[in-house]
């Protein structure tokens, strides 16, 4: 069993600055695409950034030039810094990693999401 834990988020004004963390633990084996998704309040849930490897980041339109991701594979971290805020990226934040496990013996790809973090951004 894998588990993923988010720190981070809260409540900051537009133009001000918030970092998350999502840290993924247990029987890991590997991980591969980690990524953060939000889901704003009557709205689907939407990809934020996602990162492979080291260098190999994404980013939605609308965070460019704003978010950054990273990872510490040796920790199993991603992080997502987001500056310049705006009140549209309230929502809740997951993280989503993609990894291999060890499930009764077995080598076994998975995705596990996080419990969600909530940002808010007054204007």
């Amino acid at each position: 069993q894998v588990q993923l834990v988010e720190g981070g988020g809260g409540l900051v004004q537009a133009g001000g600055s918030l970092g998350l963390s999502c840290t993924a633990s247990g029987s890991i084996v590997s991980v591969n695409e980690m990524g953060w998704y939000r889901q704003a309040p009557g709205k689907q849930r939407e990809l934020v950034a996602s990162i492979i490897g080291v260098g190999n980041t994404n980013y939605a339109d609308s965070v460019k030039g704003r978010f950054a991701i990273g990872r510490d594979n040796a920790k199993n971290t991603v992080y997502l810094q987001m500056n310049s805020l705006e009140a549209e990226d309230t929502g809740v934040y997951y993280c989503n990693v993609d990894l291999w496990e060890v499930d009764s013996s077995q080598y076994v790809a998975r995705a596990y999401w996080g419990q969600g973090t909530q940002v808010t951004v007054s204007s």
